[in-house]
């Protein structure tokens, strides 16, 4: 489905010496989405991979559990979406009462946050791979990274199935991490792959809104370079994921849900 317009192709700078030129830059557009015809959201995001922005956008805000449950039109003169959903969804998602609130990303980003004792109390879902298999799928994440290695600006997310054959099953860049996040979600679910007991990778903090939509999708463990924050940690506890922090330096941090043996 075509989704960005001509004028926003991208030509990756020149590079000098093996470093970024100085005139690199990262790609930001805004891109609306309706649903039932009322506004419902406007992402400040990298111009890709929209329709699973949308679609995993949708999913981790709990509109839809399924591809089945909506109906996606893209305007054909603007960057943005209509979308049809169950009108009882709609409502279950009010009823959450969650509060707008600025995020905890880079500037002023609005949201809507579930208190976290709202998140049902749950069993570990999984336990996320070792220190060095981890180190080696973070590896293969930043090599899937061709914006990363023209810019160095941006953000990137990659679900990982279990299985060794072929782990990272989804990936996407964006300038925001939670659009890189609602990218990789969306893309499974267009393909027809369930998410829940999945692992989720991720190369900036986690936030509890992060966390949060993690949670919801069913994700086993989210795992990142960065850290997760006190409001994440207790997401994760609740929901039985677990969060690794420092996963590619030192020694891994794991939070949340305890392993099965109490560690």
């Amino acid at each position: 489905m075509p989704t960005v317009p001509d004028s926003t192709d991208r030509v990756p700078p020149s590079k000098r010496g093996g470093r970024m030129s100085e005139d690199a830059v990262v790609e930001e557009v805004p891109v609306w989405l309706q649903i039932n015809g009322k506004p419902a959201v406007t992402w400040m995001c990298t111009p890709d991979l929209l329709e699973e922005l949308a679609i995993g956008w949708l999913h981790g805000e709990g509109y839809i559990d399924s591809i089945e449950q909506v109906h996606l039109r893209p305007c054909a003169t603007d960057l943005g979406f209509w979308a049809d959903v169950p009108e009882e969804r709609v409502a279950a998602v009010q009823a959450e009462g969650r509060r707008p609130v600025l995020a905890s990303g880079c500037g002023a980003v609005s949201t809507f946050l579930a208190d976290p004792a709202t998140v049902e109390a749950q069993p570990a879902r999984g336990m996320p791979p070792g220190m060095e298999e981890l180190r080696g799928l973070f590896k293969a994440l930043f090599a899937k990274g061709e914006r990363y290695k023209d810019t160095g600006g941006i953000h990137a997310a990659a679900l990982i199935d279990p299985a060794p054959a072929s782990p990272l099953i989804a990936h996407a860049e964006d300038i925001g991490r939670h659009n890189a996040v609602d990218k990789v979600l969306g893309a499974a679910m267009l393909a027809g792959r369930r998410v829940e007991g999945l692992g989720l990778l991720v190369t900036g903090r986690i936030s509890a809104e992060l966390a949060f939509k993690a949670a919801r999708a069913g994700m086993a463990y989210v795992a990142t370079p960065s850290v997760p924050s006190t409001l994440a940690v207790e997401i994760a506890r609740r929901s039985g994921m677990v969060l690794v922090g420092r996963a590619v330096s030192g020694h891994p941090q794991h939070h949340g849900a305890e392993r099965p043996d109490g560690a």
